[in-house]
């Protein structure tokens, strides 16, 4: 077994509950660590016997692009497709980010944590 971490993946998009949140929007930062079984593409060399990382940041960039009032609505959705158009993916561990929430004060920024493991 392995892991494959995505780190620090900058999205800008429109989700959020307050109608500004919704016209000017905000930036993200997604972290997705997931677990898969290494040994026959380290054995075999090839990038269709390995997990395409390339494919696992298009599912999230696509899924961030679907407006949502929840950040949990979000990172469901991601980790879900995620699971679903990667049957090889054993667990994963998905935080969304979102950088200078409006919560009336100074905060860098508020997350959604989620896991998954595969049955």
């Amino acid at each position: 077994m392995g892991r494959i971490k995505l780190r620090n993946i900058e999205i800008f998009a429109n989700h959020g509950c307050l109608k500004e949140e919704e016209k000017i929007g905000s930036k993200y930062l997604i972290q997705l660590e997931v677990k898969v079984d290494f040994d026959i593409a380290a054995n075999k060399d090839t990038l269709k016997d390995a997990l395409d990382y390339g494919s696992l940041y298009k599912i999230i960039e696509e899924e961030m692009g679907v407006r949502s009032n929840l950040l949990e609505n979000v990172a469901y959705r991601i980790i879900n497709r995620l699971f679903k158009q990667h049957p090889s993916i054993k667990k994963a561990l998905l935080e969304v980010e979102k950088q200078n929430p409006p919560v009336g004060g100074n905060v860098e920024g508020v997350s959604v944590i989620i896991k998954k493991k595969r049955n």
